[in-house]
């Protein structure tokens, strides 16, 4: 019973000591691993990601993708400075970085380290779609939601030592351990990484607004996703991500809330979409 006691304490303490605010939503979230920690380990990651992988650059499809995303941490950061953030992106390194793969994927690590791979380009077909990714994925650094998806991934095996050390009827806890494993699953962290691509789908579309990219273009490059995927995708509730007719049906309301809060920035119009 004591281990029993420490462990659940363990989790308590950590939820309310170890907590963070999200600048762009307000909410505190979780944070059991310190950014100071993080960052180094995500740098090095996504170095070691470069090594090993055929990175593209000189090409004018390398250099949009850079000047893109540098449009992007610009937004960012204007946003923040006027909403009372300065010094907030401080320990950020942004870097974009093309590769060379029929992967149609994206994706950011935490602290600002970008990849695109080259096979989400013919999807995309324009820069303004590009920044709507860029945008997107700028938003889980800023956001911190790789912080939060490790700290929800402690506080789990926190939940499941915690079961196993209190029931001591084995069949029980070969019971409790399935029942744990999917109930942890479906109910909390599906859900949770869902919740976070929609903030970044919101916390996106203004980035992109404010850097001049006409946030109309989001719902269209997804509607090209869906034609792309064929319609074949497994239930939202069993996804980490939104399912296609939500996120266009998320980003066709956002856009016109986007366009007003750039015209706070002097954005009044946005760059014509022109094929890349």
């Amino acid at each position: 019973m004591k281990l029993r006691n420490i462990s659940i304490l363990i989790g308590v303490v950590a939820l309310c000591v170890a907590c963070a605010m999200n600048p762009f939503t307000g909410k505190k979230t979780i944070a059991l691993v310190p950014n100071s920690q993080l960052f180094p380990m995500a740098f090095a990651q996504y170095d070691q990601f470069l090594t090993d992988n055929n990175v593209v650059t000189g090409s004018r499809d390398a250099e949009m993708i850079k000047r893109v995303g540098q449009r992007i941490a610009v937004a960012a950061e204007r946003w923040l400075n006027a909403n009372g953030h300065p010094g907030y992106l401080k320990d950020y390194k942004w870097e974009y970085n093309l590769v060379n793969d029929n992967t149609v994927n994206a994706w950011c690590m935490p602290g600002g380290k970008i990849v695109f791979y080259t096979g989400i380009l013919p999807v995309a077909e324009n820069e303004t779609a590009i920044a709507a990714i860029m945008g997107h994925e700028v938003a889980h650094a800023l956001a911190n939601h790789g912080q939060q998806r490790m700290s929800a991934g402690m506080l789990q095996q926190i939940g499941a030592v915690a079961g196993n050390i209190a029931i001591q009827d084995e069949q029980k806890r070969n019971m409790f351990n399935q029942a744990y494993g999917i109930g942890s699953q479906l109910g909390v962290m599906l859900p949770f990484s869902r919740s976070h691509e929609t903030e970044s789908d919101k916390i996106g579309i203004i980035l992109m607004a404010i850097a001049g990219y006409n946030p109309d273009e989001a719902a269209e490059l997804w509607k090209r996703m869906k034609a792309k995927s064929g319609g074949q995708a497994p239930p939202e509730f069993l996804s980490t991500h939104p399912s296609n007719d939500t996120r266009i049906a998320n980003l066709t309301a956002l856009a016109p809330k986007a366009k007003e809060e750039a015209k706070k920035y002097g954005v009044s119009s946005f760059k014509p979409l022109g094929k890349y």
